[in-house]
């Protein structure tokens, strides 16, 4: 799996825009593969290739950071930690980079590693004339270590009633390994037409929980009812029957 990220950008003054022309603007379009990085305990090196599907060469830097939680909030802290190199390079117009990413500390024994790779475009010195708006490319990838001892991903699932058309459900990860979630649905007992439906994206790191709102019709009868949550992540579908706390 690969990620391209192509980015266009004109600024344009009103008399620009009354003569029908537009500013010079930069574009810039690059494709990473793959998007996620997992390394074993026993085998602490990866590699990614950047590659240039545009029409001028690009310059990338690399950064590293430390990928923390806390009450569902992502922390990030530069770290030496990784590896990456080359940290500074350039892509030719059709050209590609193997990228080497290599953990130099050593695994934890128990709980997986979480770190994030930057790979941000260098904007190219402006030229003489130039009025127009650069925009660099910052792409994030997750990198995962396994810790010697192999986790089994895990849910936990509650719910709570917060308003009369208003249901929270929380999420937490009881496992020692990341849980990346796409989306998770509230059944109530004997229905198959969802109650609620929530779309997302979001990584729950060990031990990590998070906890969307969403609307219901506030003539269904919740309190002390029964709920069926079912959530579809990276490691397959988890589900559970949950009681309904009170707010």
């Amino acid at each position: 799996m690969s990620i391209q990220c192509t980015f266009l950008a004109a600024v344009h003054t009103a008399a620009f825009f009354m003569a029908g022309a537009f500013a010079p603007a930069y574009a810039g379009a690059f494709h990473v593969a793959p998007v996620r990085i997992e390394m074993s305990a026993k085998g602490t090196s990866s590699a990614m290739t950047v590659s240039n599907n545009g029409p001028a060469a690009v310059v990338i830097q690399l950064h590293r950071a430390l990928w923390t939680q806390e009450n569902g909030v992502d922390k990030y802290s530069p770290t030496d930690d990784l590896i990456a190199t080359p940290p500074i390079f350039t892509v030719q117009p059709g050209g590609n980079q193997v990228v080497r990413i290599g953990l130099r500390r050593r695994p934890d024994p128990t709980t997986e590693l979480s770190y994030r790779l930057y790979i941000q475009e260098v904007p190219p010195a402006k030229k003489e004339g130039f009025k127009g708006l650069q925009m660099a490319l910052r792409i994030s990838i997750p990198v995962f270590v396994e810790p010697n001892i192999k986790a089994k991903p895990g849910l936990r699932f509650s719910a709570q009633k917060s308003a009369a058309d208003k249901l929270t459900v929380m999420l937490k990860n009881d496992s020692q390994a990341h849980v990346q979630v796409s989306d998770f649905r509230v059944n109530l007992p004997g229905q198959d037409v969802p109650l609620a439906v929530q779309q997302v994206s979001a990584y729950l790191l060990p031990l990590q929980s998070r906890s969307w709102t969403m609307a219901i019709d506030p003539a269904k009868p919740l309190k002390g009812t029964a709920l069926r949550v079912k959530a579809f992540t990276d490691a397959g579908e988890m589900e559970a029957d949950v009681i309904l706390d009170r707010p």
